[in-house]
């Protein structure tokens, strides 16, 4: 079952999908909070794969980050990675007060960039338990190198440069500046960014899977921001909690997620899916399928009940 929520999230109010299993229960259930990829809204990647959790006994919420989908913050389409973890640690906030949730057995699962924010979120809240990973990037690598980790030093510069412009014309009462986050044709898109920047455009930008309300621009002000910032700084901190990072065999992304997974300590696990993309573990059933099992028996793992 599917149900609209509303919580709080540093002063603003996020809109949410909570996601409960059909069959009764004994007692709370164990949750986990599901964050969606860059520019995405709940009812894409992250509720379709907390929508698999539930099927299989789990209490899931997919929420819309602040600023963003149905979530409330101006200006939309801010992309703000330090409030982008303040949204995973309240999520498991609202999770925590309801009495069907165990607040002991809360996990969270992030897809693409929230891959990255969970991390630094559960490296400073211990009441994740839990944390598991889809195609995990760092969006300030992702920006500063490259989907694939070799993107030209300048280029960050340049964008910097329009940044700084766009906060002096915001200053000038000149309004919100932004930038476009896709092309308009898939042939621009294959041409900027590959087959990767191709499967991006299709995702969300071709019937396969675009929703009106995920993010078309982002404000120039999240640049800074972005750039700044270090999904996998303290992710050793983790521990002793168990991780798992689940990457695509042909995911161009994939170096981001080996990274994090270098720098944290055990229990940790990195899980290939073989023949998957970045945006294939997005959607595509013969990758989603095998990525929500290995999930489920992680979760099911280390949310048990306690003895």
């Amino acid at each position: 079952m599917k149900t609209d929520v509303t919580y709080p999230s540093a002063g603003l109010r996020l809109a949410g999908h909570l996601y409960t299993p059909d069959s009764e229960a004994g007692g709370p259930r164990p949750a986990i909070v599901v964050g969606h990829p860059g520019s995405g809204v709940k009812e894409q990647a992250a509720g379709l794969y907390a929508g698999r959790l539930a099927e299989q006994g789990f209490i899931a919420l997919a929420f819309d980050a602040a600023y963003q989908g149905e979530s409330e913050g101006t200006p939309r389409g801010l992309e703000d990675p330090a409030h982008r973890v303040e949204d995973v640690k309240a999520a498991v906030s609202f999770l925590s007060t309801r009495a069907d949730v165990d607040p002991g057995r809360i996990g969270a699962l992030g897809l693409c960039a929230s891959g990255g924010y969970v991390l630094s979120a559960a490296a400073g809240d211990h009441r994740i338990k839990a944390v598991g990973t889809v195609s995990a990037v760092d969006i300030a690598r992702q920006f500063r190198l490259g989907a694939d980790g070799t993107q030209d030093p300048s280029v960050i510069q340049r964008m910097l440069n329009v940044a700084a412009d766009a906060r002096n014309a915001e200053a000038r009462g000149e309004g919100v500046q932004r930038f476009q986050l896709f092309p308009d044709t898939a042939e621009q898109a294959r041409a900027l960014g590959g087959q990767h920047g191709l499967e991006g455009f299709e995702y969300y930008r071709t019937d396969r899977a675009r929703h009106p309300r995920s993010a078309k621009s982002f404000t120039w002000s999240s640049v800074d921001r972005m750039v700044s910032f270090d999904a996998f700084r303290f992710v050793d901190l983790i521990a002793p909690r168990p991780l798992l990072m689940i990457v695509g065999s042909a995911s161009v992304t994939s170096w981001m997620a080996v990274e994090a997974f270098q720098s944290a300590r055990s229990p940790k696990e990195l899980h290939w899916i073989d023949g998957a993309s970045h945006v294939d573990l997005y959607d595509k059933e013969q990758y989603v399928g095998p990525a929500a099992a290995k999930l489920t028996d992680f979760f099911g793992t280390h949310l048990a009940n306690p003895e």
